[in-house]
């Protein structure tokens, strides 16, 4: 064999490996720290580099129905951050939102979590009135209250749900953000996007197409 067919041969090689590698990575990131840097990884590889999880919580749903972490096992959900007084952002973002509802509502695989940032005010009765003012009848989207503490804290140490800024504030601020985030299966986020943004949604709904075919 020659040496110019031995290199071409290596470099087809070569790109054979780059090709298979690149087909392994899934196309939605992964992200391990409230900065939000995105990793494009295997599942094998994101099994030991993605150490991240949303951890343990406990919250009441509007109808009363207790909504732990154990709820989200081997699902996909999505996580927002409202109240039912907002007259700002929430409306859009609940608006926004009904179009993942649309597509996923008969889906027992896809979850959605809106937690209350004004628990004491939001017991689930408020949230029921809310949610069936909003026309949702998704039984797996939940509307969830509870410990403001817990939820805060939730908010800003599991899902980052104010990035960096949100990780070192103090617990007891005011929480207000249009964040949406995306966890795997598995608990990991894997995005994060602006629920007053439809083509931010849209992106949303694509991403959790691919993640169920993980």
């Amino acid at each position: 064999m020659s040496r110019t067919v031995f290199l071409r041969n290596s470099f087809m090689v070569l790109l054979c490996v780059l090709s298979c590698k690149k087909k392994e990575e899934s196309p939605v990131p992964y992200y391990n720290t409230p900065d939000f840097t995105p990793y494009f990884l295997s599942k094998a590889e994101a099994s030991e580099k993605i150490t991240h999880r949303i951890g343990i919580f406990s919250f009441t749903d509007e109808d009363y129905k207790i909504i732990t972490d154990k709820t989200v096992d081997h699902k996909i959900h999505i996580a927002n951050f409202i109240f039912t007084s907002c007259r700002s952002i929430c409306p859009t973002m609940i608006q926004n939102l009904s179009l993942v509802d649309q597509k996923y509502r008969n889906d027992p695989d896809v979850l959605l979590l809106s937690f209350s940032v004004t628990p004491w005010i939001d017991t689930s009765p408020k949230l029921k009135a809310f949610k069936e003012s909003h026309k949702i009848t998704n039984p797996n989207w939940h509307f969830l209250t509870g410990s403001k503490g817990e939820i805060y804290k939730l908010a800003r140490k599991s899902y980052f749900a104010e990035e960096d800024l949100g990780f070192t504030r103090d617990s007891t601020e005011f929480l207000h953000t249009e964040h949406i985030i995306l966890a795997d299966r598995n608990k990991k986020i894997r995005g994060i996007y602006n629920g007053t943004l439809q083509t931010d949604i849209e992106q949303l709904i694509r991403d959790i197409a691919i993640l169920k075919e993980e």
